[in-house]
């Protein structure tokens, strides 16, 4: 049975959600550089928060290399000291 990577999709469903415009800040705001929690949006702060998540996501996955493990397999590499998880963790 293949294991299967849950890291990069929680990872980019988390900032998925985090990152949308508006919802926690905004940047470029409306009236000033950055709002918090205006619920507002702008073509703008939409391209510079889609810049913003494909950076994020490419540091979180490439860079630091998040996995998210399950299983026998990554109970054993993290019994024998490989530099695995079972949850959330990075290799």
């Amino acid at each position: 049975m293949p294991t299967t990577d849950w890291g990069p999709i929680i990872v980019a469903m988390v900032l998925f959600i985090l990152l949308s415009p508006g919802f926690l800040f905004q940047l470029p705001a409306r009236v000033r550089v950055v709002e918090f929690g205006n619920m507002g949006t702008s073509g703008f702060s939409i391209l510079v928060h889609a810049i913003l998540y494909f950076c994020l996501l490419t540091i979180a996955v490439v860079a630091i290399g998040v996995h998210v493990g399950r299983g026998s397999k990554a109970r054993e590499a993290a019994i024998h000291g490989v530099r695995c998880c079972v949850g959330v963790g990075f290799l």
